[in-house]
């Protein structure tokens, strides 16, 4: 076991311990309110045995935990604590909360935080549960209060239960809910009308226990969990080899991250055509080349072969709309997207992070894709914007530490 030291939201130190080896997938515990990290003895180490490793924090005002001088313990303080902790972290983890922990958890991932964990654990967390029964001492290891009293005398509850619902909807990452059947906190009915907020989600209860489920049944409630963690988050990396199932390569070439380019240019009728392309790269500066590359079954392969010119134009955070639009098929994609001719008369669209005027250079075949290689004879470039990224499927943004 190490000693670990967070900074959480607005400086707020969060400790914590790490269990198990840095190199294995790790999962994230998070207690409930009125709680500690100690809940989670038994469970921690049965992650570590099964090949995980695992830390586990107090939240403020919790346990080792910094009492904020603030006094800050509203929603908000716990949601940005934990995103503070993901993005510390150095690999997704994925995250198994209780009750408050839960909500602040349900937060954090879907309010434009997939891409800070792998999956989600959740117990007894409904957003409408009852708030003064988690957090009652007698429901604590020892019946000792081990938190700051401010907590419960100032943290509103109904500030979250929206909050937690609308989120719950924007979660796509594999999701489980455990309940214990004797719960005070909330009933099966309550729990199944959560449940169905979310996309990708599994139920789970075990009829021994109550909402102190991964302490009371630590034994159950592991087996369950790593049942879960082995089936939607495996321990071993996934291989490919060729002639196997080219998704497999598709999602290990997904894990370098790229930017996001629309390449366009004019048809022979002078009007304009593009699509969106991530295979994007520098070749050389001495002349000065760049290389798209596009696939053959894309409908607009044989103007942009023909083309003598065209343009690459490199997206920022919010031209996600726009990327999307140019990736459809049958879409009138210029028609709500300003744009203007640039200097070889190809489209540039306005406000781009990067323009690249271009020359055709070569074309070569690339197995299903061509590669156009395009000699630089303009570029321009918007200092003040950060880039639209794409990372295992998904749209992603830089993250400053």
């Amino acid at each position: 076991m190490q000693p670990v030291i967070f900074k959480g939201f607005a400086g707020t130190a969060l400790k914590g311990d790490a269990f198990g080896s840095p190199d294995d997938p790790a999962v994230l515990l998070i207690h409930g309110g009125a709680q500690t990290r100690a809940v989670w003895d038994d469970v921690a180490d049965a992650l570590v045995r099964a090949g995980r490793y695992v830390i586990r924090i107090d939240m403020r005002g919790h346990g080792e935990s910094e009492w904020p001088a603030d006094g800050r313990y509203d929603f908000e303080s716990f949601v940005e604590d934990l995103r503070a902790v993901l993005a510390q972290m150095a690999s997704r983890p994925v995250v198994v909360a209780a009750s408050l922990g839960g909500w602040a958890a349900t937060a954090a991932l879907g309010e434009e935080g997939a891409h800070l964990a792998a999956g989600l654990v959740l117990i007894d967390s409904v957003p409408d549960m009852d708030f003064d029964a988690a957090c009652r001492q007698e429901n604590l290891p020892g019946g000792k209060p081990c938190f700051d009293p401010a907590f419960t005398d100032t943290f509103d509850p109904e500030a979250a239960v929206d909050r937690v619902s609308s989120a719950a909807g924007q979660i796509k990452m594999p999701v489980l809910f455990v309940r214990g059947a004797k719960s005070e906190l909330s009933g099966a009915d309550e729990a199944n009308r959560f449940l169905g907020h979310f996309e990708n989600v599994e139920y789970a209860e075990i009829r021994e226990a109550g909402q102190m489920v991964a302490a009371e049944r630590a034994d159950m409630f592991s087996a369950t969990l790593l049942d879960f963690l082995e089936r939607r988050v495996p321990r071993f990396a996934p291989e490919y080899r060729q002639g196997s199932d080219a998704r497999t390569l598709r999602d290990a070439l997904g894990c370098f991250a790229t930017g996001v380019t629309v390449v366009t240019t004019l048809d022979q009728e002078g009007q304009p055509i593009g699509l969106t392309a991530n295979s994007f790269t520098s070749v050389s500066l001495e002349p000065p080349l760049l290389l798209v590359c596009i696939a053959k079954s894309a409908g607009s392969l044989a103007a942009m072969e023909a083309a003598e010119n065209f343009a690459v134009n490199v997206l920022h955070i919010g031209q996600q709309p726009t990327s999307n639009l140019f990736a459809k098929s049958g879409e009138d994609r210029f028609s709500g997207t300003p744009w203007s001719r640039g200097h070889n008369g190809a489209p540039l669209l306005s406000g781009a992070l990067a323009n690249f005027e271009c020359r055709r250079f070569a074309l070569h075949d690339g197995g299903d894709h061509v590669i156009l290689i395009g000699e630089v004879v303009r570029a321009r470039f918007e200092p003040r914007r950060d880039p639209l990224l794409y990372f295992r499927g998904k749209y992603r943004r830089l993250h400053f530490a």
